[in-house]
């Protein structure tokens, strides 16, 4: 009888096995472009390769998908070869292994969307998004080998730059939220004593802050924290570019700072009344932002806390170019949110072509480092000067110093 058992679960034994085997890994695929651009002309080609991070080095087959159609190649590289407009899309990569157990899945990557037109001018912006202070390169290529004579840059329809047709790049620099919107640009040259003038579709330009405006959470859910305690979560979004420098939190109650700096965005402390808020600072870039004050339980009079704005400055993230853009001036001309496909010979002409102006660095832009996604002023937590640093709770610690108000 024992025998016969023994047998049972040795049968039994392999089809356990099999439904332990998970059919999607924790590896992620990763589409990266080799060559070509995210916006191209039409007869242009794009190079994909998709990248699996394994640290056993096994051997993967790729899937391809645009949009959600399967493609037929299985290759690590990807060659959009000779691109018609309706070749776009968005594209994704994934990884799949031939198992004894079955097929074995990486996660999908992440989309990169190619755009490919049909028309005379594109305007290229990076895919990614730009971060206040830095500086942002646009280029306005026009399909052919014309000799440029001038360039304009429109944002949501309204001229900002004009520049010299042999420079096709704009540099935006030191971005600010307000740079974010829809560009088009428009390129002139002459031809035959006429004047041929083509513009772009509208290209996304996103722009967000390195350190977003943080928002404490008070957590006092007994089942998970002692009654006589209390979790302060301070939530943001950090967006430096890769490696990011490290991030600092600090927690405050009724001004005075909660133990030291930590790289947790989380503390745990003693569970009593007040006005509490969060500071999350990034020493290496000089920036620092406060959350607003919230408060826990029954507050005095004397616990209250009077608001009052103050304002920081983003570091510049990178210097600008040298070549610089020239400066901005109002034009009656209005963008249009598809290409024009015109012929050279088909063209309006213009009976002269406007003056350029004189080159000039773009001006920069200030942005308050309190200041919300929603414009809304942050309340500082502190009643005394802001030279004169963090005052630590019970230990007079006067650590900070001005490099978190004026960076």
């Amino acid at each position: 009888m024992d025998t016969v058992i023994s047998l049972l679960v040795l049968l039994a034994l392999p089809q356990l096995v099999v439904t332990e085997v998970p059919r999607v890994t924790s590896f992620r695929a990763v589409l990266e472009m080799v060559s070509g651009d995210s916006r191209i002309f039409s007869g242009e080609s794009v190079k994909l390769t998709c990248n699996i991070t394994d640290p056993y080095r096994s051997t993967w087959t790729y899937l391809w998908f645009r949009d959600s159609k399967k493609l037929p190649q299985s290759e690590k590289d990807f060659i959009l070869w000779k691109a018609k407009v309706q070749d776009g899309g968005k594209f994704y990569c994934q990884g799949v292994r031939d198992t004894l157990v079955g097929n074995i899945y990486t996660l999908q990557s992440l989309p990169l969307e190619i755009h490919v037109d049909g028309g005379w001018a594109i305007l290229q912006v990076p895919p990614h998004p730009g971060l206040v202070g830095e500086t942002l390169k646009i280029t306005c290529r026009v399909r052919g080998t014309s000799r440029l004579h001038e360039m304009i840059l429109y944002k949501d329809g309204v001229e900002v730059m004009r520049q010299n047709g042999l420079h096709p790049h704009f540099y935006l620099n030191n971005l600010t939220l307000e740079d974010q919107g829809i560009y088009s640009c428009r390129a002139s040259w002459d031809e035959g004593r006429r004047t041929r003038s083509v513009i772009s579709a509208d290209a996304s330009v996103q722009v967000l802050e390195v350190l977003s405006q943080p928002v404490l959470e008070i957590s006092a859910d007994n089942n998970l924290i002692p009654e006589t305690k209390m979790k302060l979560i301070c939530h943001l979004q950090y967006n430096a570019r890769a490696p990011a420098p490290a991030i600092n939190f600090y927690f405050y109650k009724n001004n005075n700072r909660l133990g030291t700096a930590t790289s947790e965005n989380h503390d745990l402390v003693k569970r009593t009344p007040g006005q509490y808020s969060c500071k999350a600072r990034v020493p290496e870039l000089g920036i620092s932002r406060w959350s607003e004050p919230k408060s826990f339980g029954q507050i005095t009079g004397a616990q209250m806390l009077v608001p009052r704005t103050f304002h920081t400055r983003y570091p510049v993230l990178s210097q600008p170019p040298a070549a610089e853009p020239t400066a901005a001036r109002p034009s009656p001309h209005r963008s249009t949110a598809a290409p024009t496909f015109i012929q050279p010979a088909e063209v309006s002409t213009h009976s002269t072509a406007p003056p350029l102006m004189p080159s000039q660095p773009a001006p920069s832009t200030l942005l308050s480092t309190v200041q919300s996604l929603t414009q809304t002023a942050t309340p500082t937590p502190f009643n005394m000067s802001e030279e004169s640093g963090d005052m630590s709770e019970g230990s007079g610690d006067m650590s900070g110093g001005s490099a978190d108000t004026v960076l």
